[in-house]
């Protein structure tokens, strides 16, 4: 089975003595299953507890709070990516990322300038979102290492947040996954059946963080069109992909707006497997 980014410190799994010494609230969500301890991953106040315990114990990050509703990002796999963009830009200094969709939680940019000292600008539709993601860097004193920007247009991506004459070494985005709340309920509830789980939803996120019009693909796409506009406004521009044929059909659309180069880079985590699509002009 492969695993995690081999710089990734979360490759070899968790310390739950460690993690319970950093972040008390994690103790009473902290099981033993098969002699090994665990937490129930399919209850989302866990879920929370421990990517919060993560961040303070690894990364310095002791102050990051958010609403239930909103989206809690899992860490592992959030640290993946921001390792694999590091190997893309191998070697270039003076870092600076724009991050699509930062979300109320803000993970890339706070996890990016803690691991790499990088610089952000980070963008969301949801003002809500933008004013907590606020509160979360100054509590960590990373005022000087991100700076948020509001997209009043759901339907533009890039456009109304790059500024004239900017420039970013990179662009990232987790995109949203569905077309609807309706189809991300139902998608969930078919999974808790899968697993045996008897939950109307357990799964954090609100209607910004996981739908858009058309879906993943219809997002992507419309991404990969606004990076035409700004080819010369970022090195690089990278997105995660979920599903396999989005990443075909981008490659075949890049070649029609003049991508020189087009990038996939396969993630694993566990039985899971994801995609970073990256592109330049």
């Amino acid at each position: 089975m492969k695993s995690l980014h081999p710089k990734n410190i979360h490759k070899s799994g968790y310390d739950f003595e460690l993690l319970m010494k950093n972040n008390r609230d994690l103790i009473p969500f902290v099981i033993e299953k098969f002699e090994k301890l665990t937490i129930d991953f399919s209850n989302p106040k866990a879920v929370k507890h421990l990517n919060k315990a993560l961040l303070s114990s690894y990364y310095n990050i002791t102050n990051w709070n958010f609403s239930d509703k909103n989206l809690c990002p899992p860490i592992p796999g959030r640290v993946d990516y921001i390792h694999y963009l590091a190997d893309l830009i191998k070697g270039k200094n003076n870092i600076s990322v724009l991050d699509i969709g930062t979300g109320a939680t803000c993970i890339y940019p706070i996890l990016g300038a803690a691991i790499y000292n990088w610089n952000f600008v980070a963008s969301d539709i949801n003002k809500d979102s933008l004013k907590i993601a606020q509160d979360n860097i100054y509590k960590n004193n990373l005022d000087n290492k991100i700076k948020l920007r509001y997209q009043e247009d759901a339907s533009k991506i890039l456009t109304g947040v790059i500024k004239n004459g900017e420039k970013f070494t990179l662009t990232m985005c987790n995109p949203p996954f569905y077309s609807s709340m309706s189809e991300a309920i139902l998608v969930n509830k078919k999974k808790n059946k899968n697993l045996g789980v008897n939950l109307a939803r357990n799964f954090s996120g609100i209607k910004e963080e996981l739908c858009y019009k058309g879906g993943e693909k219809a997002f992507l796409h419309n991404y990969l069109y606004q990076s035409s506009l700004f080819s010369n406004s970022s090195f690089w521009f990278t997105s995660l992909v979920s599903r396999k044929e989005n990443v075909k059909s981008m490659e075949l659309s890049s070649k029609k707006i003049g991508v020189k180069d087009f990038i996939n880079i396969p993630m694993f985590h566990g039985n899971k497997v994801t995609r970073i699509v990256c592109w330049k002009f």
